[in-house]
């Protein structure tokens, strides 16, 4: 190899923001998360997430106190209030600055699908994004896709539109339905009279995104909802035709996992949703969740 080649494979990758050719997301490029940013990465990774919702890096190596460091650039970390649990809450209601999602070694959520779904959605304050990063993957499955809330709403005809915009949802907590034993085993999407409340919180169907203002349909796919003082069979009619229409794949974009990648992304504008993958295959990654503020 001649010098020439040699020095052009050790120039470093310059750093830059490109859009996915997808709904939504956004690869960066020339980033070493271990190093500390400067103001306008810092700056242009936020308005990036803001405009693209995720934001995918590659090939990155970090300990956990790196992870947090990086994270922390865009936010404090999220902490429930001690009383309302989420995933990996202690005895202490705290949860831990690091969630590992993993289907061994104390991990949490196994190896079975995830409906596409917002993160503490039944919290008064809901976290604001998370950070999700590989350590090992499966070779097949594993896949997470991200759903546009923004492109959602927008989509919507207008008469759907004014029905939807001054409603309210209460969010159930589906940590303590499961401790109360579920349903006997089936599962219930929206609650109706005849269903034992549990603990929730109410937020608006239709949210505006704090810092672009875009209106956001606020709602997970299969978690237990409720809309507070309307028609209970017309409320659950409602809540099917938006889960129907927010599951389209023009709103969808999966991301097929390597070993190195971290997604960020906006809690507040997106879902998540996960594939099975093969039990017997290792899937590790590890999770920080970032504070929000109170959805209006």
């Amino acid at each position: 190899m001649s010098q020439s080649a040699a020095a052009l494979l050790q120039e470093p990758e310059t750093f830059a923001i490109t859009p996915l050719d997808a709904p939504l997301g956004a690869r960066v490029s020339g980033l070493d998360a271990r190093q500390p940013l400067t103001a306008t990465q810092i700056v242009a990774l936020k308005q990036a997430l803001r405009d693209h919702h995720i934001l995918v890096f590659s090939q990155q190596h970090l300990d956990d106190r790196q992870f947090l460091d990086f994270s922390t650039y865009f936010g404090a970390v999220f902490q429930p209030p001690a009383d309302i649990p989420v995933l990996s809450s202690g005895t202490d209601g705290k949860a831990p600055e690091i969630v590992r999602v993993a289907n061994q070694d104390e991990g949490e959520l196994g190896s079975f699908a995830l409906p596409a779904h917002t993160d503490h959605h039944w919290t008064p304050v809901p976290s604001s994004g998370s950070l999700l990063y590989a350590l090992e993957v499966p070779s097949k499955g594993g896949d997470t896709s991200w759903y546009n809330l923004a492109l959602a709403y927008e989509t919507l005809d207008e008469e759907t539109k004014r029905e939807i915009d001054d409603l309210r949802l209460i969010n159930y907590n589906p940590f303590i339905r499961i401790r109360a034993g579920g349903y006997g085993g089936a599962h219930v999407s929206y609650r109706t009279p005849d269903i034992e409340p549990i603990q929730g919180t109410e937020h608006p169907l239709v949210r505006v995104h704090p810092e672009s203002g875009k209106r956001l349909l606020y709602l997970s796919v299969s978690t237990e909802v409720e809309i507070p003082g309307y028609d209970p069979e017309r409320g659950k009619a409602l809540i099917a035709r938006l889960r129907e229409h927010i599951s389209q794949p023009r709103f969808y974009y999966t991301h097929r996992w390597q070993v190195g990648d971290i997604v960020y992304w906006d809690n507040q504008a997106t879902l998540h949703a996960r594939t099975a993958f093969d039990p017997r295959e290792r899937r590790n990654l590890k999770r920080i969740s970032l504070a929000g503020s109170r959805p209006f």
